[in-house]
């Protein structure tokens, strides 16, 4: 019976903290838009060109971030548990463009790996990067639904 207290709790701090957080997301003037989530304002903004100030990523430029960073705590994780040195462990996110489509049609995501990390591994560290959760909810999309709230 503890076991399964232990779970839930668990489980619950888990969703309370992000599947369950809401965000409320504000106009501080310009083309900039601001996310307030748990404690922490995202600011957001268009480039000069397509006229704002370039005073923080686009909303677009976020989600790139936030699917190499995902990949990077896992790679990190991975490491970690493993007491493998990280000194010199990078990711490097490349995306390929559709022209036609103006989309990206393939990211690939390559890890530097340091000279000493063992060759063993290499597998099991490629696999840690592919869990992201970010990864999943592109591979397997919400449904999203935009209404008015009066």
């Amino acid at each position: 019976m503890l076991m399964w207290a232990w779970f839930l709790t668990e489980l619950y701090t888990q969703l309370k903290g992000s599947l369950l957080m809401d965000m409320e997301i504000t106009f501080p003037g310009g083309l900039k838009v601001d996310a307030l989530y748990k404690d922490f304002t995202i600011h957001t903004d268009q480039s000069k060109e397509d006229g704002g100030d370039t005073s923080a990523p686009a909303p677009f430029d976020l989600f790139l971030v936030s699917i190499a960073t995902c990949a990077g705590i896992y790679v990190l994780r991975f490491c970690q548990k493993r007491n493998i040195d990280t000194q010199g462990l990078k990711l490097f996110f490349k995306k390929d463009l559709d022209n036609e489509f103006k989309m990206i049609s393939k990211i690939t995501i390559e890890i530097q790996l340091p000279p000493e990390f063992p060759e063993k591994y290499h597998a099991a560290v490629i696999k840690a990067a592919n869990l992201c959760s970010v990864k999943k909810h592109i591979i397997n999309p919400p449904e999203f639904q935009i209404q008015i709230k009066k």
